[in-house]
């Protein structure tokens, strides 16, 4: 059906401006150019357009213009969790339920926004009784389930700082993880079902506990049965049904803007995981202006009144679960689903997920860009998914959104009878961002043409350019992803960095303070911060639309889920059979992702397929099953530096079809001789690729 007409969330705010502050910009490119040179005055249009509470009044915007180290809203207090249970009643009188969760069981949850309101409080109350106070890592095994959420909520209500991994990453992973931050407290899941397999979780979770000895508590979800019992566990429903004066008479802990909210990992090529820490404030700030803006959620032209239905697909371990929670601070049902979005694995089905959001009536439906693939490819027909006729909204992310597969969902939309505003087809809403600052540098604007493949623009506060090697800025042509001014959710810190150090060399090494331009013209100031390199080749159009290209270093990201090359080594390269060994992540535009594992083995042992599986299996245990690379293959040698480092970022740039000389310089390795043997792979891949696209 063609979409009533209505006022885009990015409109009512531009109105705004005008109305309060007497701003008028003719199009979005000059909108956006006084929200990143004016970047005070545009966050405090944020704080004040989105009503954020404070009990005191913050001192300023932005203490200094700096990166990193920027401190925003000095002497405001905030809680995130009281930011999402404003709403409470009056989403509850508009009979709007703030959590509806599915699964691959088709068991359904539905949570009122009262008894979220209540659950929350329950188990809030527990946790000071417990002992934890304000800063106290809380850990979390947990699957995307409600129980997830409330168990966050009430965490962050007391000032715990949270931190989660998904139930389909190995013991390994997870501890390489939770061992860095010390939690008191572990929140875990009796089981899971993912792909039509079901896995209990009570041995991995005793191997966490034992390994874990900070931890003074742990709480059992009953996911599989409610009614779980384990030794030495407190039972997730008991706590959340407790109701007496304690649980009636709390509210969340009013906190500074800069408190720590969650700690998430991103990891790098070298070391564990970088464990990032964010703020209640800049993380409040930054989802409700990508929410808000640029989702454009809230909006509700429904004849039944339904409210806005976001769901965007995620595992607890990609931060898209983060950004899917965050919808409850504008009052949007959250509709979460845990399990395989293309069926059982023996039996796949690509219309799952699109038949979840039939059944639960969505209105935005976000998943990454992977799975519209997959769609398109299984060639899916809208009369086997239920109606879809309530989605408004496309959302991908995760890796880019070649323009065919655009097409194909516009068309699928279609048959399905969505035609979209005035017909001219269904809003796809395409963003990238990054765990790293937990939000979006590019993304949708309901209000501009749109172009298969590409995202709308770059978001509202966000000094995005794209910089040749030399730091200066490029349009129309592919260039490193900077960000020259500060956001509010830029990471706090890294745990365990009291120097900053890994912190700095993560994104301010490559363009130290005052190098390159100002993106309003000009050099910036000698006095200017460092800028921030976000791993990530773009293409910035004179248009404003973007492109981005996948990542700018040897970072695997597989469907958005990001893990250091360095964590694939350790579980690989603890085969007995395996010396040495090396992944290539390419992941661009238009072509399918493509992950090889080179492996250097014992003399006379040859790669049968006894010892691939084997070799899959350690990956599959010790990370998870989306790191099970697409081929493996057997080398003589890894090209590694004078210096002993693995040539990640240089094979890969060959396989990417850029020449030998222009990536790699054979004086600077210490096997130069084994080169011509990826280059040559590399020239029979692209040649095999060039095939598989005509």
């Amino acid at each position: 059906m063609t979409q009533p007409a209505y006022t885009p969330q990015i409109q009512l705010y531009q109105e705004w401006l005008e109305r309060n502050r007497g701003l008028h910009f003719e199009n979005y490119d000059a909108l956006w150019q006084w929200s990143t040179s004016e970047i005070e005055a545009f966050w405090q249009s944020i704080w004040e357009y989105c009503d954020v509470q404070s009990p005191t009044a913050y001192q300023q915007v932005l203490k200094a213009n700096v990166m990193p180290g920027a401190q925003w809203f000095e002497g405001a207090q905030v809680n995130m969790a009281q930011q999402m249970l404003r709403h409470v009643e009056a989403a509850d009188a508009a009979g709007l339920p703030a959590i509806i969760a599915d699964n691959e069981e088709g068991q359904v949850t539905t949570l009122t926004w009262p008894q979220l309101r209540q659950q929350v409080a329950a188990l809030a109350v527990h946790l000071q009784e417990m002992g934890v106070q304000p800063g106290d890592r809380v850990a979390a095994y947990l699957p995307n389930i409600a129980q997830t959420v409330v168990a966050f909520m009430a965490t962050i209500s007391v000032g715990g700082v949270w931190s989660v991994c998904a139930p389909d990453m190995g013991t390994n992973a997870v501890l390489d993880r939770f061992k860095q931050i010390e939690p008191v407290v572990l929140f875990t899941v009796d089981g899971v079902v993912y792909g039509g397999k079901a896995m209990e979780r009570q041995t991995v979770s005793a191997q966490i506990r034992a390994a874990l000895p900070s931890l003074k508590h742990a709480i059992v979800v009953g996911n599989r049965t409610s009614a779980v019992q384990w030794d030495g566990y407190r039972n997730f429903a008991e706590l959340t049904a407790r109701q007496d004066d304690a649980t009636r008479a709390f509210a969340p802990l009013w906190l500074p803007f800069d408190h720590p909210l969650w700690i998430v990992y991103s990891s790098g090529t070298t070391g564990l995981p970088k464990p990032i820490v964010h703020g209640h404030g800049g993380m409040m700030m930054v989802q409700m202006q990508l929410g808000t803006l640029h989702n454009d959620l809230g909006c509700s032209y429904d004849a039944n009144s339904f409210g806005e239905r976001y769901h965007w697909y995620s595992s607890t371990g990609w931060v898209m679960w983060n950004a899917q929670v965050a919808g409850l601070q504008r009052g949007c049902t959250i509709v979460i689903y845990d399990g395989n979005p293309g069926g059982p694995k023996d039996k796949p089905d690509m219309t799952t997920l699109w038949r979840f959001a039939a059944r639960h009536g969505v209105t935005f439906f976000g998943v990454g860009a992977a799975f519209y693939a997959l769609c398109a490819k299984a060639n899916i027909d809208p009369a086997d998914c239920g109606d879809l006729s309530r989605i408004r909204a496309l959302g991908s992310t995760g890796s880019p959104l070649s323009e065919d597969v655009q097409n194909w969902g516009t068309d699928f939309m279609r048959k399905a009878g969505v035609h979209g505003d005035n017909g001219q087809g269904i809003w796809w809403c395409n963003i990238s961002g990054g765990t790293d600052f937990a939000g979006a540098f590019l993304g949708g604007n309901r209000q501009l043409p749109q172009t298969p493949g590409r995202m709308q623009c770059r978001m509202l506060g966000a000094a995005v350019q794209a910089w040749d090697e030399v730091g200066q800025p490029v349009l129309d042509q592919v260039g490193e992803l900077v960000c020259t001014q500060p956001i509010p959710s830029m990471p706090l810190y890294l745990w365990n960095d009291p120097e900053g150090k890994r912190y700095h060399s993560s994104y301010f090494d490559s363009f130290p303070a005052g190098h390159g331009r100002n993106p309003h013209g000009g050099d910036l100031p000698a006095s200017a911060g460092a800028v921030w390199r976000h791993g990530d080749w773009i293409t910035i159009g004179s248009d404003g639309s973007c492109v981005i290209y996948g990542r700018s270093d040897a970072t695997i990201n597989r469907h958005g889920l990001r893990m250091g090359t360095s964590e694939l080594y350790s579980a690989i390269e603890a085969l007995p059979e395996v010396l040495d060994s090396m992944v290539v992540d390419l992941e661009y535009l238009g072509r399918e992702s493509y992950m090889p594992l080179f492996v250097v083995l014992r003399e006379g042992l040859e790669l049968d397929d006894a010892l691939q599986q084997r070799m899959a299996n350690a990956i599959r245990q010790a990370l998870s099953p989306r790191f099970v690379p697409d081929a493996i293959v057997q080398v003589a040698q890894i090209p590694r530096t004078l210096s002993g480092k693995k040539q990640e970022l240089p094979i890969k740039k060959l396989m990417l079809g850029q020449p030998v000389d222009k990536v790699i310089n054979r004086e600077t390795m210490a096997n130069p001789d084994c080169l011509d043997w990826y280059v040559a792979f590399a020239q029979n891949h692209l040649a095999h690729q060039s095939k598989g696209q005509a």
